[in-house]
């Protein structure tokens, strides 16, 4: 009983510390996120206008920090990275390689993990927007669909024949463990501007 109760709490002040040490690793990312946006967006934003980056010739490296992506609606502010291996999906939201970037008129994929980067994602609804900040412009996404699939379902990635962004996470959002299924946010483009950020 005594060993039972002991192996109890240290699973749990495992636990507890995870949960630190993944938060501590998003808040440096997020500081990271933001430095990279203000020291690359108004020469990012210049080449874009005279023409000198095409859009469609913008990638990242695996693990590379490589924006911002913002919840207005429940005020969260998580850096994105590319890739979305574990040890992306710990410091931040992560950017599924080979699905496309913002004006690159394909689909957009990002994953997080529920407990962590996606927390209170329960409460977006329809229409509640999504904005993925990069250096070369902010890009504004309205979510239009939502649907649970399971979660070794891979045909939500798929060419769309233009730019739709998808969120995905586990679900139940209240499930502990591995969760049986995935909630997927599908979002268009509600403007297509590359204001700087």
């Amino acid at each position: 009983m005594i060993l039972c109760f002991a192996v109890g709490i240290g699973l749990v002040g495992y636990s507890v510390y995870e949960i630190a040490s993944g938060a501590m690793k998003v808040e440096q990312k997020k500081v990271e996120a933001k430095q990279l946006l203000r020291e690359a967006a108004n020469n990012q934003k210049e080449k874009m206008e005279k023409g000198e980056v095409d859009p469609e010739e913008i990638t990242y490296d695996q693990g590379q920090t490589i924006g911002i992506l913002s919840v207005p609606k429940l005020k969260r502010e998580l850096p994105i990275v590319e890739g979305t291996d574990e040890y992306d999906l710990l410091q931040g939201v992560g950017h599924y390689s080979g699905t496309a970037l913002p004006l690159q008129n394909e689909q957009i994929v990002l994953s997080g993990h529920r407990e962590t980067v996606f927390r209170g994602f329960d409460k977006l609804n329809i229409g509640d927007i999504f904005v993925v900040e990069l250096p070369y412009g902010s890009f504004e996404y309205e979510i239009y669909e939502t649907e649970i699939v399971d979660a070794d379902d891979r045909t939500v990635i798929r060419p769309r024949g233009e730019e739709i962004l998808t969120v995905t996470t586990c679900y139940p959002f209240t499930y502990i463990g591995d969760a049986p299924n995935r909630f997927i946010f599908y979002a268009k483009p509600v403007n297509q501007n590359n204001e700087g950020t």
